[in-house]
């Protein structure tokens, strides 16, 4: 439920849209090697797999060991650094998600834990206004009653007015014109001065007005520690040196109770954590687009691999701000350079996958809306490409190409112990080579990926994927949208296009939905001109479960797991 994706060094999801996706979907375990494989064709038909299990059928207690990618500093995930993967699992366990997405109707519904109904929408004064309200008994672990403040004070933090605020995304929040109480503290209502279809993607997750009333306490307030929750789970402890984060059941919880007694987040590299699942160190794990780590995973007797055909996307970014890279002419000539069937076949060998290649960046191959923007620049012409580089005045001076003296050397930054994007770093050095340009591959920590070297842009090219949600366009707007300043959002490629900016908000603005898609289409068109993103295709989630683990396995969206139902069933 909320308003940007989520970038992961493996594999991310992107949920069923509010533009259209249509899908046909249903719940339960997988055994290890028993899922059918989909062709090109049938993946389209979206299945989930998370072993759905009622409470009653749930033994009550127990511990999950939960493997997450990296150990967070930044907890609040509306900030700049905080919109990561293995910040949203934790999260989602200890503070509101206001909305959840039903995993076999994709239908968006109030979480009743925290609104008493859905909203209502009506039009005042011509502007659409959105009244929300808050279940009474919804409170912060300080014992403070949720209420309107909470709703202003993230408006206030995220509309963009006040560049201190150090924010991962305006979206959605800059078309609001205020957030005032209603008939009580507890009804909350929101106008906006411009119409915004993806309402039910904002204030989620929702942080206290303690958190975020002043720029020092929103950049600050959840570095290293999340000080207020009001979740099923309170944190118990916090530890960097083992890179684990254990949530408890909370007793002071208003909602069901959670099923089991805590949850240990325990942060490993991909490769470590495959080893780790087949030695029953950790219940749950995704595992991403590894053949080696699916072939470990089903060696374990008590576990099971849980497959879902959700369409996701992995990419390569190349960071215009770089000096090499700043004219789009060089850009547009090394995506030509790219044969991304090779790479596609390459990373999911093994897996029965199909290498679906991806020429949208808003929708996946099997969604309404989705058609093939790319054009040349998704074509693999090294010819062309060889071409594009001599007329940038990129000329072949023995193996390599020089221009005003300098050699054409980028460098590929990737997460140390992320054996797919140490893969992908190969292949793309040889294809580069091809054409005279040289590639150095460097490997980095995987705790430091993103906010030390993605994030400010410390590379050439990095590659990794977005795990989404239930909005594709405005979701991905932050990605795509102009930075301001030294603020980039999520656009890791600080690539900048007015027209870009204007046609996301036009799409994310239309409540027509042939036209929200249309406009969705034209922005993408554009986005591949810009070459800064270079999607290479949509696979499955794949995850590792210990078999007995209930209501989690391979969702299409984290906003689908409800943290106080999860439980092993023996």
């Amino acid at each position: 439920m909320k308003h940007t994706r989520i970038p992961v060094a493996l594999v991310a999801t992107m949920a069923v849209a509010s533009l259209g996706l249509s899908a046909c979907s249903s719940s339960g375990g997988s055994k290890a090697g028993s899922s059918a494989k989909p062709s090109a064709t049938s993946l389209a038909a979206n299945t989930i797999k998370i072993n759905a299990q009622p409470r009653s059928a749930l033994k009550q207690g127990g511990t999950l060991t939960w493997a997450i990618d990296q150990y967070s500093t930044q907890w609040n995930y509306n900030q700049i650094n905080g919109a990561e993967y293995s910040t949203d699992a934790v999260i989602e366990a200890v503070e509101p998600i206001i909305f959840r997405v039903d995993p076999a109707t994709q239908k968006v519904t109030p979480n009743t834990n925290y609104l008493t109904g859905m909203p209502t929408v009506t039009t005042v004064n011509g502007k659409q206004t959105v009244t929300y309200n808050i279940n009474p008994k919804a409170k912060w672990s300080d014992g403070t009653a949720i209420s309107y403040k909470d709703f202003a004070a993230q408006w206030q933090a995220l509309n963009g007015k006040n560049t201190k605020y150090q924010i991962g995304s305006s979206t959605g929040y800059s078309n609001i014109t205020s957030v005032v109480a209603g008939t009580s503290p507890q009804q909350v209502v929101v106008t906006f001065d411009q119409n915004f279809g993806d309402w039910t993607s904002l204030f989620a997750p929702l942080y206290p007005a303690s958190a975020q009333s002043t720029p020092d306490e929103f950049n600050k307030g959840f570095l290293n520690k999340i000080p207020v929750t009001a979740g099923p789970f309170k944190i118990e402890s916090m530890n960097a040196t083992t890179s684990t984060v254990t949530v408890a059941r909370d007793p002071n919880w208003w909602g069901d109770p959670a099923i089991l007694d805590k949850i240990v987040f325990r942060a490993m590299t991909t490769d470590a954590a495959d080893g780790a699942f087949a030695n029953g160190e950790v219940d749950y794990l995704n595992i991403g687009p590894s053949a080696a780590g699916v072939k470990q995973a089903q060696g374990r007797s008590d576990g099971e691999i849980r497959e879902a055909a959700g369409p996701q996307f992995r990419h390569v970014t190349f960071n215009a701000k770089s000096p090499l890279l700043s004219d789009v002419k060089v850009r547009q000539a090394l995506f030509q350079a790219i044969d991304r069937t090779a790479i596609a076949n390459s990373d999911l060998k093994g897996l029965g996958w199909p290498a679906l290649l991806l020429n949208n960046h808003f929708f996946m191959n099997n969604q309404e809306g989705y058609q093939d923007n790319a054009g040349v620049l998704g074509k693999y012409d090294p010819t062309a490409a060889k071409a594009g580089l001599d007329a940038a005045g990129w000329k072949l001076n023995g193996q390599y190409r020089q221009k005003d003296g300098k050699t054409l050397e980028l460098t590929f930054v990737y997460p140390d112990g992320t054996a797919v994007s140490k893969n992908e770093s190969v292949l793309l050095q040889a294809m580069f080579a091809a054409v005279g340009v040289k590639l150095d591959i460097s490997a980095v920590p995987s705790d430091d990926f993103f906010d030390k070297y993605v994030q400010p842009g410390k590379f050439d090219l990095t590659a990794f994927s977005w795990l989404g949600n239930a909005w594709p366009v405005s979701s991905n707007y932050s990605i795509y949208q102009s930075p301001v300043g030294s603020n980039n959002f999520q656009n890791f490629a600080w690539t900048s296009d007015p027209n870009v900016d204007s046609l996301m908000n036009k799409s994310i603005a239309d409540l027509d939905h042939t036209q929200a898609i249309a406009d969705a289409n034209a922005a993408d068109k554009a986005i591949w001109q810009d070459a800064g993103v270079f999607p290479l295709y949509q696979r499955a989630d794949i995850y590792g479960a210990k078999k007995t683990l209930a209501n989690l396995g391979a969702p299409q969206d984290q906003d689908e797991v409800v943290y106080e139902n999860i439980g092993f069933t023996s």
